[in-house]
């Protein structure tokens, strides 16, 4: 399931994210900026909570819905698909317009963009397929050690994406002062 949101949100921000959000009127550094704090609350997150094992009293999801809300956010949206991933993707959407003349421009340029997308979906959904064997092979230290740098990874990954995003919204300012 995460796969699959993973290839259907960045195909729809490939396709139609510019268009939203110049309709909304929001840029892609507000966009950086927002995503990477939603990516840095859920990295503090899982680097602050206690270990599942470690939580008296912890027990299992049963309910179906809640676990297909989980797949779509945190995991899919913003921990797999983030906001970097979408603003690449509205990029690479904006420029298949560009992208030559005829048969290249309305045929293979889009063609070779949802094949690229289907590719890293594939490879998102093996990921995930196979990540109990590697847990299994982490053990219960290993797996919580594993989980504790993804999550400073993650947070790293959010606060870049902050910067970004930040960046991209004082440098016009910066510029339009020293004029």
């Amino acid at each position: 399931r995460i796969a699959i949101y993973c290839f259907l949100l960045l195909l729809g921000s490939m396709y139609i994210g510019g268009f939203v959000l110049s309709f909304f009127g929001v840029s892609l550094p507000v966009v950086q900026l927002s995503g990477g704090l939603l990516i840095t609350f859920a990295a503090w997150r899982m680097l602050n909570d206690a270990p599942a094992e470690a939580s008296p009293g912890v027990e299992k999801i049963e309910n179906r819905e809640v676990l297909k809300q989980r797949a779509f956010y945190p995991l899919t949206f913003p921990l797999t698909v983030g906001p970097g991933s979408i603003s690449v993707a509205i990029t690479v959407g904006a420029s298949l317009s560009s992208a030559g003349r005829g048969l290249e421009k309305f045929a293979v340029a889009p063609l070779a963009a949802v094949a690229a997308v289907a590719a890293i979906s594939v490879l998102t959904w093996w990921c995930l397929t196979h990540a109990d064997k590697l847990m299994r092979y982490l053990g219960r230290t290993g797996s919580v050690v594993f989980l504790r740098l993804t999550a400073f990874i993650l947070l790293c990954l959010g606060v870049q994406i902050i910067w970004e995003g930040f960046s991209g919204l004082v440098e016009p300012l910066l510029k339009s002062i020293g004029k």
